[in-house]
């Protein structure tokens, strides 16, 4: 085969992985862009009135998250909602600092776990627990070691709910600190919420993250709760919109005065086992969901290989460097612009350089996860929180 037949072959492939990128950058990842600027203009229907809400948060030896930032919870501007905590067998001061709060907060409530229970997901027990304490049909859900970023948290995230919608998706966002670490965790929740909140709005919902969403009780009971993941430790959160998702049921709120923000991991490893726990859960997703969230790492690595492969074998070649210089740039520019535009939208810093390092390592440290790493999974054992 000549040189020049690779050179074409090479060609047709950057150019087909380019296409695919921009496909998703200019649909699916700009939803929060397109649906921030409608909610602004005033074109979508949102609710106003304020059904009573019951917001549900599990804890397990979180005394001092939610000495810190329950008060945050329990001062929202909304009138009817009570606040329950699942303390799930917390051996610190958990139940100390509730009923120390509850004697400020009338609205504030606990129910508990024995700590010699014994179930493979702590959280679901821990969540059905909750919602079966819940006074009212509205539940919505964040951790411990979260806290509203506004008042108007409760609000903005009730608003959606209408007679068919049984989901709502919020953003839960990371504080962003100093360290490579925080950076690269604040840039992956970014993308994935950019990309499940996309995939939502444009009718398949896929995911949603429990440190910000809400759904109905009855829809709870309706779908016997986790019955169908009671074996998986984790997927709390995601398995259940991944399963009865639809287009007519779910919504999202980009809003930043719906958005959460939690503690994030420090560490790399801590960061990389919180990542193992949440891809955990990738196996039993639909097949259409594997098939979209596979295509863009799946495409995005093709793109940089053939990248590669170009600038090393046509070094001597202007024109096909100047092809293919200029289409890794321009994929780059986009990236920089929708990237950075989101990112504003949460008052969240931006991105420059660090995109490209990010968009490399991110997918390959996932490859690992859901290939070797499933080998050490099967003897890992996952904590909930």
């Amino acid at each position: 085969m000549s040189l020049s037949i690779i050179y074409y072959i090479l060609l047709a492939i950057l150019f087909l992985s380019l296409i695919i990128q921009l496909g998703f950058y200019f649909i699916p990842y700009t939803a929060i862009l397109r649906r921030t600027r409608k909610i602004k203009k005033g074109n979508v229907p949102h609710n106003i009135e304020q059904p009573p809400v019951s917001i549900i948060i599990c804890a397990r030896n979180e005394g001092e998250n939610l000495r810190r930032f329950l008060p945050l919870v329990l001062e929202q501007d909304y009138l009817n909602y009570e606040v329950i905590i699942v303390n799930d067998g917390s051996c610190d001061d958990t139940e100390d600092i509730i009923k120390d709060l509850q004697k400020v907060y009338q609205n504030l409530y606990i129910t508990n776990i024995p700590q010699e229970t014994r179930i493979i997901s702590h959280k679901k027990l821990a969540i059905t627990v909750g919602v079966k304490a819940a006074k009212n049909e509205i539940l919505l859900f964040t951790d411990a070691d979260c806290r509203p970023l506004t008042p108007n948290w409760i609000t903005t995230m009730v608003r959606n709910f209408d007679e068919q919608t049984e989901f709502v998706i919020g953003h839960g966002n990371y504080y962003r600190e100093k360290g490579f670490v925080s950076k690269m965790v604040s840039y992956d929740t970014l993308t994935i919420a950019m990309q499940y909140m996309g995939f939502a709005l444009l009718g398949h919902p896929y995911m949603g993250v429990g440190r910000n969403m809400a759904y109905r009780k009855s829809t709870f009971f309706r779908l016997k709760g986790f019955a169908g993941f009671l074996h998986i430790a984790s997927g709390d959160d995601d398995l259940l919109i991944n399963a009865f998702g639809k287009k007519h049921n779910t919504r999202i709120e980009p809003s930043c005065e719906a958005e959460t923000l939690s503690l994030p991991k420090t560490t790399f490893r801590d960061w990389y086992y919180q990542k193992l726990r949440h891809l955990s859960t990738v196996d039993v997703y639909k097949s259409g969901s594997k098939l979209w969230v596979g295509l863009e790492p799946f495409s995005r690595g093709l793109f940089y290989l053939t990248t590669l492969l170009l600038i090393i074998l046509g070094y001597n070649n202007p024109i096909l460097l100047a092809i293919t210089i200029g289409s890794f740039l321009f994929r780059f520019l986009v990236q920089l612009i929708i990237i950075n535009s989101t990112a504003k939208v949460y008052k969240d810093k931006g991105f420059g350089l660090s995109i490209i390092l990010f968009d490399i390592l991110l997918p390959l440290i996932t490859l690992y996860i859901l290939t070797i790493g499933k080998i050490f999974r099967r003897k890992a054992k996952f904590i909930w929180k």
